[in-house]
């Protein structure tokens, strides 16, 4: 793909800016193709980064061409045979498909990076979905995270300290061991279920444990559309309401319960009519110590009401900010007030025409990985890759909301909890 951008800037002092453009376009274009085509087929980690790179193409201004091709990723990759299902099914259940079911979909409902999903129904006529776990996908994902560390550290790609490579690492391989095992991921979703019991707006699927293993996930089939149906389909009362239960969960789970869904790709929703939220996929969970998320509420807080130095002093506290460099600070503080943008503006439309926080934030956080002061302990990576999932998930809904008032509310619980105060 490096080779093809080379080969077209070079044909491109030929051709005239129409014809560039028309050039650029269309290898853009096969390039989002062959990516997706051969993320799709290698699974494991290669195929969770190509899923990252999708959101963050949904929410930048790129050719909706490349933005469909790269959202197959969240559902539509190159799926396992089902001869190969049928046998992994038999084995786990140890009993013969059509005697564990009445009825068996053979094509996957969803392709995903670890595990196939498949339409089914129990010998009680409950419809169900599927989980199979790839096989041999255990050693692909250490493999596919080794071979990622050796070259972000031996290349030229991240020039960051050696143990913040390999804390942030460690947190990766944690979530995705975790990821690898489906009772624990029925044990996320009982949690889950009891967590959210009484937040309106939100369904979760109920297991089956009689049809379950380490590599088998039998749960409810929600009902709803997916995220492209609903934004074809919904009002705009509708889109409203699934955005703002995606943001008060988001709050929610972070500064309330601790426990986090940590996988807000669009393929893990399901969205009714009425925008009520069916939540998928719960084998990615991260879990925080109170004290760390009381400073966390600390540093967002400081930074929405402008106070720089109580947000960099929680920033230290978190473990982001070491050493003294004007210039790291600067930056830091550049880019903290940068994201939390929307949550000094009173009510504000995260997708609307001006919101520009990703677009904003992409130069400063360039620089700022010159900097080894500046630093990403490990348990921001699953939290800030939820906030940068629902952000851009909010972003295709086109929501208003007064998100200032919303993190003060959560944050301030969080910070009253870790002080004793309630």
């Amino acid at each position: 793909m490096g080779g093809s951008y080379v080969k077209q800037k070079v044909q491109g002092i030929f051709q005239d800016p129409a014809r560039q453009k028309r050039a650029l376009e269309r290898l853009n274009i096969d390039n989002a193709d062959q990516l997706v085509e051969t993320l799709g087929t290698l699974k494991g980690a290669a195929m969770k980064l190509g899923q990252g790179m999708a959101n963050v193409a949904s929410g930048l201004d790129l050719p909706e061409e490349v933005t469909t091709r790269l959202a197959k990723l969240h559902k539509d990759a190159e799926p396992i045979a089902f001869r190969i299902i049928k046998e992994d099914i038999e084995a786990q259940l140890e009993r013969p498909l059509d005697e564990a079911f009445a009825s068996f979909e053979p094509r996957p409902i969803g392709t995903a990076s670890l595990g196939q999903a498949h339409a089914a129904s129990l010998p009680d006529g409950r419809q169900v979905v599927v989980k199979v776990l790839h096989r041999g996908i255990d050693g692909t994902v250490r493999s596919d995270l080794a071979a990622l560390k050796a070259v972000l550290l031996t290349g030229r790609f991240l020039r960051r300290n050696r143990g913040e490579v390999d804390a942030i690492f460690d947190e990766i391989r944690a979530r995705l061991e975790e990821e690898l095992d489906y009772l624990q991921e029925a044990a996320n979703i009982h949690e889950f279920s009891q967590l959210l019991a009484n937040t309106p707006g939100v369904r979760i699927p109920k297991v089956h444990p009689g049809w379950s293993t380490e590599r088998v996930l039998t749960m409810d089939r929600l009902p709803g559309m997916d995220l492209e149906q609903f934004l074809a389909q919904s009002t705009p009362q509708a889109r409203q309401r699934a955005g703002t239960t995606l943001a008060n969960l988001l709050f929610t789970q972070i500064f309330r319960l601790r426990t986090l869904h940590a996988d807000p790709h669009p393929g893990n929703y399901l969205f009714d009519a009425d925008g009520t939220v069916g939540l998928l996929d719960f084998g990615c969970v991260k879990r925080f110590d109170e004290f760390w998320i009381a400073d966390y509420a600390r540093s967002g807080l400081a930074a929405v009401e402008g106070r720089r130095a109580d947000c960099l002093q929680a920033c230290r506290d978190l473990g982001a900010l070491h050493g003294a460099s004007p210039e790291a600070e600067e930056l830091l503080w550049q880019m903290v007030t940068t994201l939390l943008h929307p949550m000094t503006q009173g009510r504000y439309t995260v997708g609307a025409h001006g919101d520009t926080v990703l677009e904003r934030i992409a130069p400063i956080g360039h620089k700022l990985v010159r900097y080894p002061q500046v630093r990403a302990p490990r348990d921001l990576v699953y939290l800030h890759r939820s906030l940068g999932g629902t952000y851009v998930l909010l972003r295709r809904l086109v929501v208003r909301g007064d998100w200032g008032a919303m993190l003060q509310e959560h944050g301030s619980y969080a910070i009253a909890c870790a002080e004793g105060r309630t």
